[in-house]
């Protein structure tokens, strides 16, 4: 018992003399805890800004992402017309898949990028696509020119089957018999089969003409003209625009005719053309 008691005096002596010394301890002045609050704070307040920035620049890549992603998509069907209208193999060139890319892995600890890195290789990439779409639009509209060229380009005969009846120049008429100038050629065939445009144009005549019966007349432009005569019926009417190869009439024999043809002429600047040299060009 004697041990007990000595063990808690002296506890209870240690206890008094620690109590002694926290009491001894100064409390912390007010005016620092005013700096500290004031200065967790700010510095909350820099977190808040900083967050907002980084959810502006987010927004803002984000944004920047989007319309890349449309004009990327507006350059893939550019590119995918490219392929059917033949510019491009289309077993070379898949605007339906992503590239084929790969290579080792680097050793060494990978990183992120830092927000600068990454917008800055977002403007690159602007950059080069901006580039591409102007690279690519002058190639659409070189390749639409020539189209349209290559369809205004007056070649090939007016006519699907059928043969030569009749040359260009001086010849029997087969009325009178008498030696007279024909303006063009006439290419004889099955009654009622198609007579087609052997080049793109705009009809200026579709109706009766004398001596020509049924005939459609189209412009081509640059002052070059073709006429297709006695056809059966008419397919088109004037101020129409006509395809090359689009049937425009049917073959007969209407007007001075003896016999299912069509009569063919071609007229450059107001004079007649040798139609054959016409029907003898090669397509481009």
């Amino acid at each position: 018992m004697l041990a007990l008691a000595v063990v808690a005096l002296f506890a209870w002596g240690g206890y008094q003399a620690a109590m002694a010394r926290v009491a001894d301890r100064p409390v912390v002045p007010p005016y620092l805890l005013a700096q500290w609050h004031e200065t967790l704070q700010a510095q909350e307040q820099q977190l808040t800004e900083l967050e907002r920035n980084a959810r502006e620049q987010v927004d803002a890549m984000t944004l920047r992402l989007g319309e890349m992603q449309g004009r990327l998509l507006r350059l893939d069907a550019l590119g995918q017309r490219f392929v059917e209208n033949g510019a491009v193999a289309a077993d070379e060139f898949n605007f339906n898949e992503a590239p084929a890319v790969g290579g080792p892995e680097e050793t060494g600890d990978a990183e992120s990028f830092s927000t600068p890195q990454l917008s800055g290789m977002i403007n690159q990439l602007d950059r080069r696509i901006r580039d591409r779409e102007q690279q690519l639009r002058l190639l659409d509209t070189l390749m639409s020119n020539r189209r349209l060229e290559d369809e205004r380009f007056v070649a090939g005969r007016p006519i699907t089957w059928g043969w030569l009846s009749s040359p260009f120049g001086y010849r029997s008429d087969p009325f009178n018999g008498k030696r007279t100038w024909h303006n063009g050629v006439d290419l004889a065939g099955k009654d009622g089969s198609d007579i087609i445009a052997v080049a793109a144009g705009v009809v200026t005549f579709a109706g009766d003409r004398h001596g020509y019966g049924n005939l459609v007349e189209i412009d081509h432009g640059d002052g070059l003209v073709t006429r297709y005569a006695h056809a059966k019926g008419l397919q088109v009417q004037a101020g129409q625009v006509v395809q090359k190869g689009q049937a425009i009439a049917t073959m007969g024999s209407t007007g001075r005719s003896t016999g299912p043809h069509v009569h063919f002429e071609v007229v450059q600047n107001g004079k007649a053309r040798n139609p054959v040299t016409y029907i003898q060009r090669a397509s481009r």
